[in-house]
C-alpha cells in the first residue's frame, strides 16, 4: 500500500509539471485568443489538478494514519509478546542457576573432602619420609664424625712427625757448619734462578794469590778496551743464628735489657762478618770496591736494617751490602738487566760493522750485476740472430720431403734411439710436402 501511494503522488508531480510546462510555452508563442482559451483550460486544468493532488494527499494521509496506527498496534501486541517471553525466560534463568548453584556446592564439598583425604595421606608419607630421612642422615653424619675423628688421629701422628722433623731440623740448625751450608744451598737456589751459568761462579778465588775462595761471585765486564777481561762481585752467605734467637726470646719476654744486650750481640756478630768479607774478598780491581752479605732469612735481615747506623756503618767502613733474599733477588734482576743492555750494545755494533760490510759489497755487486745484464742482452741478440738464420732455413726446405726417422738417423749417422725420438717432433718445414 505504501508503494501504490507513492506512485500516485509522483504521477499527479508528472502531471503539474506538464501542464505548467505547456502553458510556458504557449504564454510565449503567443497566440493570442487561442492562448487565452488554452490558458482558462490549463487554468482550469491545474485547478484540478490542485484539487486532485489535495484529495490525494488527504488520502494518503489518512492511509498514513490508518498504517501508523495499525503498525502501532501490532509493536504493541510484538512487545508484549516479548516481554513475556522475556519473562518466561528469565524465570528458567534463575531456575538453572539454582540447579548450578545447588550442583557446585555439592562438587565443591566433595573436592574439599577429597583434598582433606590427600592432605592427610601427603602428611603421613612426609613423616615417613621425613623420618627415614632423619635416620639416613643421622647415620651419614656419625660416619662423617667417625670420619674426621679418624682423619684428626692420623693428623695428630702426622703432626708429631712434623714435630720430629722439626726437632731435626732445630740440631741442624744448631750446627754452626750444617746451617751455613743450608745458607749457601739457598743463595745457590736464588742466583741459579735469577742468573745464566756464565754470568756467576762458585768457590771463586776472587784475589790472585791468595787461597780463599768466596762462596758465589757475578762475573761483571771489565774494561772496554780488554773484552775478555772480568771484575768480580763477591757474594757471601751468613747465619748468626744464636743472636738472632736470643733476641726474639727477649722480645718475647719483653725484657728491654735483654732485647737491647742481643740487638748489640746481633750488631757485633753482623760487624765481624762483614769485616771478615772485606779482608778476604774485596781486593780490587780484580773485584768491584764492595761485596754483598747474604743473610738467609727476612727476619734477620729486617733486624739488621732495624739498626739506625748499623748499615750505613757496613757500607762506609766495610764496604759490605747487607740483603735479604728478597733484596738479593732485586740486585740480582738489576745485573741481569744490565747484562741484557750490554749485551743489546755489543749486538747493534756488531750489526752496524756487518751492514758497513754489506754496503761495500752491495757496490761490488752492482757492478757485477751490471755486468751480468750486458752479458744476457748480447746473448738476446745472438739468439734472436739465430732464429732468423733458423727461419730462413726452415723457408728454404720447405720444399723438401721428410724422410722416415730410420732412414734419416742412416743418412746422418745417428744412432737408432735418438732418430726414433725425434719422430715424434714436428717437421722442419711444417706438414709432410710432396715435391
Amino acid at each position: 500500500m505504501t508503494e501504490a501511494l507513492l506512485w500516485a503522488i509522483l504521477v499527479a508531480s508528472v502531471i503539474g509539471a506538464i501542464a505548467a510546462l505547456a502553458a510556458l510555452v504557449l504564454v510565449r508563442a503567443g497566440l493570442g485568443g487561442v492562448g487565452r482559451e488554452v490558458r482558462e483550460e490549463l487554468r482550469a486544468g491545474r485547478e484540478e489538478a490542485r484539487s486532485g493532488s489535495r484529495e490525494l494527499r488527504e488520502e494518503v494521509a489518512a492511509t498514513l494514519r490508518a498504517g501508523i496506527e495499525s503498525t502501532a498496534a501490532a509493536q504493541s501486541l510484538h512487545l508484549g509478546e516479548m516481554t513475556r517471553r522475556l519473562q518466561d525466560l528469565i524465570e528458567a534463568n534463575q531456575t538453572a542457576l539454582e540447579r548450578i548453584r545447588a550442583t557446585v556446592d555439592l562438587r565443591v564439598r566433595e573436592l574439599q573432602e577429597g583434598n582433606e583425604k590427600k592432605l592427610e595421606e601427603m602428611r603421613r608419607t612426609v613423616d615417613e619420609k621425613l623420618q627415614d630421612t632423619l635416620e639416613k642422615r643421622l647415620g651419614e653424619s656419625f660416619k662423617l664424625v667417625g670420619d674426621r675423628l679418624e682423619a684428626v688421629h692420623k693428623g695428630l701422628g702426622e703432626m708429631q712427625t712434623l714435630a720430629t722433623g722439626v726437632g731435626d731440623l732445630k740440631r741442624v740448625l744448631t750446627n754452626v757448619k750444617v746451617r751455613g751450608t743450608w745458607a749457601e744451598v739457598q743463595l745457590g737456589a736464588l742466583l741459579e734462578q735469577l742468573l745464566t751459568p756464565e754470568q756467576f761462579a762458585r768457590n771463586v778465588a776472587v784475589t790472585p794469590g791468595s787461597a780463599e775462595r768466596v762462596e758465589f761471585a757475578v762475573r761483571l765486564p771489565g774494561p772496554r778496551d780488554d773484552p775478555h777481561a772480568q771484575v768480580w762481585l763477591p757474594i757471601d752467605s751468613k747465619f748468626p743464628q744464636e743472636d738472632y734467637l736470643r733476641l726474639q726470646a727477649a722480645a718475647e719476654k719483653g725484657d728491654a735489657e735483654a732485647v737491647q744486650a742481643a740487638l748489640d750481640g746481633l750488631a757485633r756478630a753482623v760487624r765481624l762478618a762483614a769485616r771478615d768479607i772485606r779482608d778476604k774478598y774485596v781486593h780490587p780491581p780484580a773485584t768491584t770496591d764492595f761485596a754483598i752479605m747474604f743473610l738467609a732469612t727476612e727476619g734477620l735481615y729486617a733486624e739488621v736494617l732495624r739498626q739506625p747506623a748499623l748499615v750505613e756503618e757496613l757500607q762506609r767502613v766495610f764496604r759490605v751490602v747487607v740483603a735479604g733474599p728478597t733484596t738479593l733477588a732485586a740486585i740480582l734482576s738489576s745485573l741481569r738487566m744490565g747484562f741484557q743492555t750490554l749485551a743489546i750494545e755489543q749486538r747493534a755494533s756488531e750489526v752496524w760493522r756487518i751492514l758497513g760490510a754489506v754496503k761495500t759489497e752491495f757496490g761490488k755487486f752492482g757492478a757485477v750485476l751490471e755486468k751480468v745484464k750486458r752479458q744476457l742482452h748480447t746473448a738476446s741478440n745472438t739468439i734472436d740472430e739465430t732464429g732468423r738464420r733458423s727461419r730462413a732455413m726452415e723457408r728454404r726446405l720447405e720444399v723438401v720431403e721428410q724422410l722416415p726417422g730410420a732412414e734419416a738417423a742412416q743418412v746422418l749417422g745417428l744412432p737408432l734411439g735418438e732418430s726414433a725420438e725425434g719422430e715424434t717432433a714436428s717437421p722442419v718445414g711444417g706438414d709432410d710436402l710432396e715435391v
